[in-house]
């Protein structure tokens, strides 16, 4: 990412205030399967910003590794953790994820909300456990306009296509999918 990006996103996250306690959780179309992702274990967010996904996952009992390109974002998650009391369970770190997916342990949450790199594809995948669940949600063709960081229609059901799929979608712009990897490891 340039650094004109990483200015855009700062002042992006700048003009924020710290989100409320209640704001945390998982993307809206994730509200319904709540009780998919688990209380235990080890996940990643993708492109994690203020946080509020990953101190939600570290409230329900996870070990959190999240990352973004904005220092400001990092340090707003970090502060959101630490007064939600799981400042001991997230770990946030500044990565411009065109270098890809740091190296890691493996995770069973990867979670990705509202930024799509096909390059990172293969290397969620790799990190996923057996078990592990991946959410992502991207913006989207279907209901939109075509754009470099815009889903095509069926992109994610194909992109991660060796996972079990719990529930997808595509519409007004937004493309999600929740699926697990096969206990066997396939996929």
């Amino acid at each position: 990412m340039s650094d004109d990006d990483r200015t855009r996103w700062d002042a992006k996250y700048a003009d924020r205030d710290l989100p409320w306690p209640d704001a945390l959780g998982p993307a809206a179309v994730f509200t319904a399967f709540r009780h998919e992702f688990p209380t235990a274990g080890h996940a990643v967010d993708v492109a994690c910003g203020q946080g509020t996904a990953a101190v939600w996952l570290a409230r329900r009992g996870l070990q959190v590794r999240g990352f973004d390109v904005s220092p400001i974002a990092i340090e707003q998650a970090r502060a959101l953790a630490a007064g939600s009391g799981v400042g001991d369970r997230c770990r946030f770190e500044v990565v411009d994820l065109d270098g890809g997916l740091p190296d890691g342990p493996p995770a069973d949450v990867i979670y990705c909300a509202r930024f799509r790199d096909r390059r990172l594809d293969a290397p969620m995948l790799e990190r996923l456990t057996p078990g592990g669940l991946l959410a992502v949600t991207a913006l989207s063709q279907v209901g939109s306009v075509a754009g470099r960081f815009r889903a095509a229609p069926g992109e994610l059901r194909e992109a991660f296509a060796g996972l079990e799929v719990i529930a997808a979608g595509e519409g007004q712009g937004l493309a999600w999918l929740l699926a697990r990897r096969r206990i066997d490891g396939a996929g």
